[in-house]
């Protein structure tokens, strides 16, 4: 982390961890309709986690993060007001300019859902940051895993089965981030909690469940606009779904039309209803991808003991994250019921 700088009166003092695919980018838009919170412009600086840089990326994610880092170089000299799809930033003078436009709204904050899985940022972040609050939302990982899965499929040249894709991650032994790293290990979070547990006091943590989420979503920002010290009535929109996933219908249609860049050149200047009913015959929703019972049941094995070391450490019943699917073992299930009754 180069060029550091001596004071800078404008620094984030809380951040939204992750997990990814859980909520996130909704909740990063709902914080940032707030009058008395100001989100970084570039969601995913990923700057204080050490392992979110092109060099440990794969070839093809590298090569797609230096076509972003060239764009991202001329929005960084400019006013750095707008929302910018960016990121990783790794120059501390660089992230300081993500907070320049704050004025007088007292929670400053960034969301880089990656911060979660990484092992360095919760020592990054408290050593810069000691004060600084710490926000996560959880999902049910085999659910998280599903939706990563729908989302590779977006741009991914061929369609592949869950079974396929899981499997490949599993046999794989490498730790270069792309589609198969760290694809399952986003869902572990028992470590991944521990660790900013051991970094920051008990009340400068809030963690939240992505299905509480989605069920209610203003009481769970009541209490994060709670946990900010910021006006707990407000009432952002919720009408805008964000990173809503979807599927191509036909690859070798989505492969031709990108490798001739029509569809870039033209969906700016289709009518709205058009390019959504464009969008319509070439996509299919992501709820429209569904998991098979034997996948399902080798996801609840293998998040298996994470999740029940988790509902531990929370002492939260997360029995309902095996509920959707069969899962295995008479052990496990004896466990649950165990924590029913404690």
């Amino acid at each position: 982390m180069s060029g550091e700088s001596a004071y800078s009166p404008k620094v984030p003092n809380f951040f939204l961890v992750g997990a990814p695919k859980a909520g996130t980018t909704a909740l990063y838009r709902y914080l940032d309709q707030h009058p008395g919170i100001y989100m970084s412009p570039i969601k995913e600086p990923n700057f204080l986690a050490n392992e979110i840089r092109l060099e440990n990326f794969t070839d093809r994610f590298r090569q797609m993060g230096e076509l972003r880092l060239a764009a991202q170089a001329e929005y960084l000299r400019g006013a750095v007001s707008e929302k910018f799809s960016g990121g990783p930033i790794s120059d501390w003078s660089d992230y300081l300019k993500l907070f320049q436009c704050a004025r007088d709204e007292s929670a400053i904050g960034e969301a880089s859902a990656c911060y979660l899985w990484s092992e360095t940022a919760p020592g990054n972040i408290a050593s810069r940051f000691p004060d600084a609050r710490i926000l996560m939302i959880l999902r049910n990982p085999i659910e998280r895993a599903l939706s990563q899965y729908a989302h590779m499929l977006s741009f991914t040249e061929r369609r592949i089965s869950f079974r396929e894709y899981m499997d490949t991650a599993l046999r794989s032994n490498s730790t270069r981030i792309g589609e198969l790293y760290p694809f399952l290990r986003f869902g572990l979070y028992y470590e991944q909690v521990k660790r900013y547990q051991s970094a920051f006091a008990a009340d400068r943590i809030q963690i939240h469940f992505y299905e509480d989420f989605t069920r209610d979503p203003r009481s769970v920002l009541r209490a994060i606009f709670r946990f900010l010290s910021v006006d707990t009535d407000f009432a952002p929109d919720l009408s805008n779904r964000h990173m809503e996933a979807s599927v191509p219908r036909f690859f070798f249609v989505k492969n031709a039309l990108n490798r001739l860049g029509v569809w870039h050149a033209v969906r700016g200047r289709l009518p709205a209803g058009l390019r959504s009913r464009l969008r319509g015959v070439a996509f299919q929703p992501r709820n429209d991808i569904t998991l098979e019972s034997a996948d399902r049941t080798s996801l609840a094995k293998y998040y298996r003991d994470d999740i029940d070391n988790l509902a531990r450490l929370l002492n939260r019943d997360l029995s309902a994250w095996f509920d959707a699917g069969a899962v295995g073992s008479d052990t496990s299930r004896n466990k649950r019921e165990a924590f029913r009754m404690r």
